[in-house]
């Protein structure tokens, strides 16, 4: 009993949520609208000419699939309040379309056609094991949920803000990594390019401009002893 009580206590909010509020996207509402399905989701942002020609397709792609109880085809806007998810999944350009495990988003490199999109979500985006799918958990994955509902939500909510922190740290050690490399090679770049002139400068250019003037001139000799 007290377990089904846990389990009401987490599940129940997941399938009281509207699939309409489902359609966008932000920090705040990730966790609870992709709990337990997978999902297909368009990162975009509004002037980019591809997203706005992507967007029909993904409309009635998310009408399709409205109100399933497995699938969520959303979208996230990387200009407003979907930012941070934009970054935490890396998005580079746009739009980004991910599937898959609402933690574990992996890149869509197929067609982007409203066809295409069907298929690859027909064939794809299958239930896997959740909270709300326990009958599709091995009994490892059973036993992980169910010490997860057995936490009280603080603790709970404390453990995933404390690995979403240490995630977030990674990334900006990368960035701040990266960031050096590239002032890095700036200034390598920066260097070579003076030396570089500094060599021109030096007398190279006139250099190969006698050597061609004495190459002729060797010719006309050779032609003219010839004759």
């Amino acid at each position: 009993l007290a377990y089904l009580n846990t389990m009401f206590r987490y599940v129940l909010p997941m399938l009281l949520i509207a699939p309409s509020a489902a359609t966008l996207l932000n920090t705040d509402n990730y966790e609870e609208l992709t709990g337990g399905k997978q999902v297909l989701i368009k990162f975009f942002a509004p002037w980019c000419g591809h997203c706005k020609k992507l967007a029909p397709a993904w409309g009635e792609l998310m009408d399709h699939y409205e109100g399933s109880d497995t699938v969520l085809v959303a979208k996230v806007d990387c200009t407003a309040d979907g930012k941070d998810l934009c970054q935490e999944n890396g998005i580079k350009g746009y739009p980004s379309i991910r599937y898959g495990d609402p933690s574990m988003l992996e890149e869509y490199k197929g067609g982007r056609t409203l066809d295409a999109l069907k298929k690859f979500a027909e064939e794809s985006l299958k239930p896997t094991c959740s909270p709300l799918n326990l009958d599709l958990c091995d009994d490892e994955k059973k036993s992980e949920i169910e010490k997860f509902m057995a936490m009280p939500l603080e603790d709970l909510e404390k453990l995933i803000e404390d690995k979403n922190g240490a995630i977030k740290e990674l990334q900006e050690n990368f960035q701040e990594a990266g960031n050096a490399l590239r002032k890095q090679y700036e200034a390598l770049a920066k260097e070579k390019d003076e030396k570089v002139e500094e060599i021109k400068s030096s007398g190279l250019s006139m250099m190969k401009a006698v050597k061609v003037a004495a190459s002729k001139t060797s010719k006309s000799h050779e032609i003219g002893r010839a004759s």
